[in-house]
């Protein structure tokens, strides 16, 4: 990678870190057991899911797509409070580009990841007790 490219990188990350923490400067804290739960089904349902996603115009299996949102999800960690926030934070987009993360299904469709993994977790929250 070059140097000018690892550097944006890196002030991205600062500046992103920055904007989740609250006027304080403390951070928010774990995800409850329950926000947990829904956050790892989420990333399971990916992983198992056998389909093609898009991240900057570039291919990956479930596998490295749900790896991917799972590096993410443990980096912004402490400022996810629901399973909301993690599709935002970490399913939603890429935060270099800015481009939304796609999966396509079966039937070659592309829709934006972050909608399809709210329909799941909308059944998910449907289907609890």
């Amino acid at each position: 990678m070059q140097p000018h490219r690892r550097h944006t990188r890196f002030l991205t990350g600062i500046l992103l870190a920055a904007m989740l923490l609250p006027a304080s400067g403390t951070a928010l804290g774990e995800p409850t057991d329950e926000v947990e739960a829904a956050i790892r089904h989420l990333i399971e349902y990916v992983s198992n899911s056998d389909l093609t996603f898009i991240r900057n115009d570039r291919e990956y299996n479930s596998r490295k797509a749900a790896d991917h949102m799972n590096k993410k999800y443990e980096h912004f960690r402490e400022a996810i409070e629901t399973p909301d926030d993690f599709i935002e934070m970490c399913a939603k987009k890429s935060l270099l580009t800015g481009k939304p993360y796609l999966v396509i299904d079966q039937q070659g469709r592309p829709t934006r990841t972050s909608d399809w993994l709210r329909a799941e977790l909308k059944t998910l929250q449907v289907h609890s007790p």
